[in-house]
């Protein structure tokens, strides 16, 4: 600190000489004139008044004018005249004069007037200079503090070897605030974590019996899962040094920094072991290499081989634990995949009922709900929600809660978050009577079917209350982790699908049916594809036609070619449209036999605009037969 002071202090005293003297030479010439004789004469701005020219042009043909003094070249003078309102005594006044003419000077002569021009005082050569170099000198000496003030940090400008420096945030206790009892809904990951806590503090009970402490950890699973949180439990349990930064961290636009960047974070690491190495989103640095259009030798690539050197290497980084995050595992080299490098691959997908329900308790600690609230009902309402969609809902309902001002988080506040993170908020209820109708009918067809067919998930609620896109909703509570579908689910969820666009037509007819059904229409051609070409579940037989529903790497699948054949590809075309067929006629006829179920429900649900499954459901066995559903029971024992 007191050398920085010290050099701040050095550049300002040449700086603070030059104004002086420059400040001084203005003043001197500015301020005082000397005539022809050597003597001082008062300076112009020291005239106590001022005078327009026109006006002393009539004090001059008055002879009121006994002297003249010009400077400036003729733009200012300082005149004596006698001014007879005050007993004739001589005032010094100043004039602003339009320039030296001719014609001023013989008229002063003409009336006898003496006159001095004073020409004006030109600065030292050498003030000059200095003056022409100051703001250059003031631009160096701001870059040099800068440089030099910045030179013990990473990447700054002082030092040029510092811009391949790692960017690693790093803790010495990795004192993160996070703990594995603060990570729920996510057991099996734990326990495997809780290993690597144990290779980096007691790495003897396993090197004891031969086993090898491993170099790598992948965690993967969709966002919101926890794959940040569970590194950051890892090291505040092992209390170790930790080095935390993002793959897009190690890239530039310099060829060689994110190479230099890797080596560096490693021999740091190598200084402080036993540590942890945390990077999220590996997949911006670790893609397969070659797939790129321009050639393999980017930068990227190259910072993909220094880190795979210094994985597994030809020497050996014991006591250095790499853990790394992604959720495109399908987009890593294998390189990077194989054992020796990431031994380990932990799955962090979306919690189950437990751990939606350990997770809401985590998230609840803080925030005050109403006794009757239950977080096992939020548990079962909320399938397929991950441990962040759980953190947002409760902060949405929390939020609800206080501008409605209410003192603590109810069910209606609950639902209205659920609401609003899957659909989008809230908008304006519907006032045209006529589009209110034809929606009520549309969501209505959804809810039919969805009610009367048994494989179809239950009716859960039905609303005219538009949200986000949507001008009307209908929801459906799933099944309990169905990771299993079969044929006949796929085939009742495309029923579903067409209800809306089965109730127009019944309804109101071909012609009148409108391009509200344009998404249900997408997602039935969707799961029809699905059906034919990759679950087998169609006349071409069990045969797999085309790839997963994974995203499009580009480089790798730019370039990629179909297998199958025209033929083939014109006979999934037909079997798609034949199934979409089948399930849209026997849709109409179920739509169209329970005509005056639906137009009683519609009635209710335009005076009401929102409908619970049950209630819905209580109205439809009230015309038909409503199939018993077998729904799985899940215990939380």
């Amino acid at each position: 600190m007191n050398q920085r002071w010290r050099l701040v202090a050095l550049w300002l005293l040449p700086i603070g000489v030059v104004l002086l003297i420059g400040w001084q030479v203005i003043s001197n010439s500015g301020l005082n004139s000397q005539n022809a004789e050597g003597t001082t004469v008062a300076p112009r701005n020291a005239a106590v008044a001022r005078m327009s020219y026109g006006r002393f042009l009539d004090y001059v043909e008055a002879g009121r004018v006994t002297a003249v003094d010009i400077y400036d070249g003729g733009r200012n003078a300082v005149i004596e005249a006698v001014d007879p309102e005050l007993d004739n005594r001589v005032q010094r006044l100043r004039v602003d004069l339009p320039g030296l003419a001719p014609e001023l000077v013989n008229t002063l002569k003409e009336e006898g007037i003496s006159f001095d021009i004073h020409p004006p005082r030109n600065a030292p050569p050498a003030i000059g200079l200095l003056g022409n170099l100051l703001f250059p000198l003031l631009l160096i000496g701001s870059l040099i503090f800068l440089a030099r003030r910045n030179s013990g940090m990473p990447g700054g400008p002082g030092q040029a070897m510092q811009f391949g420096k790692s960017k690693a945030r790093f803790m010495m206790e990795a004192e993160t605030g996070v703990m594995f009892d603060d990570v729920a809904g996510v057991a099996e990951a734990k326990q495997e974590l809780q290993e690597v806590v144990t290779f980096l503090k007691q790495p003897e009970r396993f090197t004891s019996v031969g086993a090898q402490i491993p170099r790598g950890l992948l965690l993967v699973g969709p966002p919101g899962t926890g794959k940040t949180l569970l590194a950051k439990a890892i090291a505040g349990e092992a209390g170790v040094p930790f080095f935390s930064l993002s793959g897009s961290e190690f890239v530039e636009m310099f060829v060689g920094v994110g190479a230099s960047r890797v080596r560096d974070l490693f021999k740091k690491a190598k200084e402080n072991s036993p540590c942890l190495i945390f990077i999220d989103e590996i997949d911006a640095v670790g893609r397969q290499r070659g797939a790129g259009i321009g050639g393999g030798n980017d930068e990227r690539e190259q910072t993909l081989n220094q880190l795979l050197t210094e994985m597994d290497g030809f020497e050996g980084n014991s006591g250095i634990i790499i853990i790394a995050a992604t959720n495109r595992p399908d987009v890593l080299d294998s390189a990077l995949m194989r054992p020796g490098r990431f031994d380990r691959q932990v799955t962090v997908d979306a919690p189950d009922i437990k751990g939606r329900l350990s997770i809401l308790e985590v998230h609840c600690r803080n925030k005050k709900l109403e006794e009757d609230l239950s977080l096992e009902s939020i548990a079962r309402r909320t399938p397929g929600f991950t441990g962040a969609d759980l953190a947002n809902l409760m902060n949405e309902a929390a939020i609800l809660t206080a501008r409605r001002r209410k003192e603590s988080i109810g069910l209606s506040e609950i639902d209205d978050a659920v609401d609003r993170i899957i659909a989008g908020m809230e908008g304006r209820p519907l006032t045209d009577g006529r589009s209110k109708r034809l929606i009520a009918y549309h969501e209505v067809g959804h809810a039919l079917i969805g009610t009367l067919v048994k494989d179809h998930d239950p009716v859960q609620k039905v609303t005219l209350i538009p949200r986000g896109q949507a001008q009307g909703l209908t929801w459906f509570s799933p099944d309990e982790e169905q990771t299993l579908v079969t044929r006949a689910q796929l085939k009742a969820r495309i029923m579903g699908a067409l209800g809306g666009r089965a109730a127009e037509d019944v309804v109101f007819g071909h012609q009148e049916v409108t391009t509200g059904a344009g998404g249900d229409i997408q997602q039935v051609a969707s799961m029809a594809r699905q059906m034919v070409t990759q679950l087998g579940m169609s006349e071409l037989g069990p045969v797999a036609l085309e790839g997963g529903s994974q995203e499009v790497f580009l480089g790798r699948d730019l370039m990629s070619r179909s297998d199958i054949s025209e033929s083939i590809s014109k006979q999934i075309d037909e079997q798609v449209r034949r199934m979409v067929k089948s399930c849209y006629e026997e849709t109409v006829s179920l739509v169209a036999a329970n005509r005056e179920a639906m137009d009683r429900l519609v009635e209710m649900l335009i005076e009401r605009e929102t409908m619970d499954g049950g209630e819905f459901a209580a109205v439809v066995a009230e015309f038909t037969q409503v199939p018993d559903k077998d729904r799985t029971v899940v215990t939380l024992d």
